[in-house]
């Protein structure tokens, strides 16, 4: 149905031509319900809907931990337990001083809005988040791309930004691993970039958080101390909760704290969702068995993929390229007719012509759900031939 049928308003008429061109692009997205065995989700290490974690929400809710913060955290929204997950979320990840906020995503944009400063660069991987794209358009210094996971490219740019004339600090920005890609940044030899520059490394651990470094840490834990450190860690993935973790110098912090306008002004995250994290944090660092479990269906889902003729994959993102954005939705929903929750992914969320499916293997599905799911695609791609 077009979005004119669906109703609305007159004067909304081009709004609903917009929708309809996207439908007919094939790019057009929709809310839908949770159904069929999960080959979607970030839940990386089965946490979020684990009796750990609800567990962990009623202890704090016994002892008295508040739902909400009733203000911005500069007014009175400011709880012990965000300051206590602060404190252990920056020993967590070997950092000097960690900043809680609602999400990930206001988390990237509060750092490349706020921190790098007019006269800086931000030079930053070709496929890094849109929310850093997003903070990048509201700060003030100047930006450049280097290609994926190429640190030659962001010696090479950044060379030349320095030969133009460009005199300030340099924010080397990239995802440690990337969500729609399921490939892994280059972190050591992008370090040995920033080092050479005395640069900053902005790395976004969203999809590494939970299940990389000797606990779970992520991936840039234990990169070269002497390189300036920023690092992203959200809450709503492998660590089940909810929320974002900025990690950084002490000086950084505080500059978010009075520069970032979505953390300025903005209502502060539920202290019981704080204190969710705090435990999140705890069980990821306590846990082998947790990440052991992961890597064990992870590994499973890589030899089916083989197996079933679709390549071979490093990470727990599994892309399928289709190509035509058409494509990959029929395929996605004929997946889901056979019970396997497995989402389209479209421009411009991925490069023109690179629509794929976005195969997520998390513990909550079998080996046998995994065997039948690349059983199916095979099927499918055989089939649609």
């Amino acid at each position: 149905m077009s979005a004119a049928a669906q109703g609305g308003r007159p004067g909304f008429a081009r709004h609903a031509e917009a929708l309809d061109a996207l439908a007919a692009r094939g790019r057009r997205r929709a809310l839908s319900p949770r159904a069929g065995r999960d080959f979607a989700s970030n839940d990386y290490l089965g946490l979020a809907a684990s009796d750990l974690l609800r567990d962990a929400a009623r202890a704090a809710l016994d002892r008295g931990v508040a739902v909400g913060s009733g203000g911005s955290r500069l007014l009175r929204g400011n709880d012990a337990e965000h300051e206590a997950l602060e404190a252990e979320a920056a020993a967590f990840c070997g950092a000097p001083a960690a900043l809680y906020m609602g999400a990930g995503f206001p988390g990237n944009v509060a750092i490349f809005a706020a921190l790098p400063m007019q006269g800086d660069l931000v030079l930053h991987d070709s496929l890094v988040h849109a929310s850093a794209h997003d903070g990048m358009r509201l700060g003030r210094a100047e930006t450049r791309g280097f290609a994926h996971n190429d640190a030659d490219a962001a010696r090479d740019t950044l060379k030349a930004w320095r030969a133009a004339g460009g005199t300030g600090r340099v924010w080397i920005a990239c995802e440690s691993l990337y969500s729609m890609e399921g490939d892994l940044a280059p972190l050591a030899d992008l370090a040995a970039v920033a080092a050479e520059d005395g640069a900053v490394l902005v790395v976004d651990e969203a999809h590494a958080t939970g299940l990389y470094g000797d606990r779970g840490q992520g991936r840039a834990h234990g990169l070269d101390a002497s390189v300036d450190l920023v690092s992203l860690h959200t809450c709503g993935k492998a660590l089940g909760a909810a929320g974002g973790l900025v990690c950084a110098d002490p000086v950084l912090i505080d500059t978010l704290v009075n520069r970032a306008r979505n953390f300025v002004f903005s209502t502060a995250p539920s202290p019981l969702d704080a204190a969710v994290v705090r435990a999140a944090l705890r069980l990821v660092a306590e846990r082998a068995d947790l990440r052991d479990e992961a890597w064990s269906t992870i590994r499973r889902a890589h030899e089916a993929a083989r197996r079933a003729g679709f390549g071979l994959f490093e990470t727990q993102i599994l892309p399928v390229i289709i190509g035509e954005d058409a494509e990959a939705v029929a395929l996605s929903r004929a997946l889901q007719a056979r019970g396997h929750d497995v989402r389209a992914i479209r421009p411009p969320t991925v490069p023109r012509g690179t629509a794929r499916l976005r195969v997520s293997i998390t513990p909550n599905v079998t080996p046998g759900e995994i065997d039948a799911l690349f059983a199916d695609l095979a099927d499918l791609r055989k089939a649609a031939a």
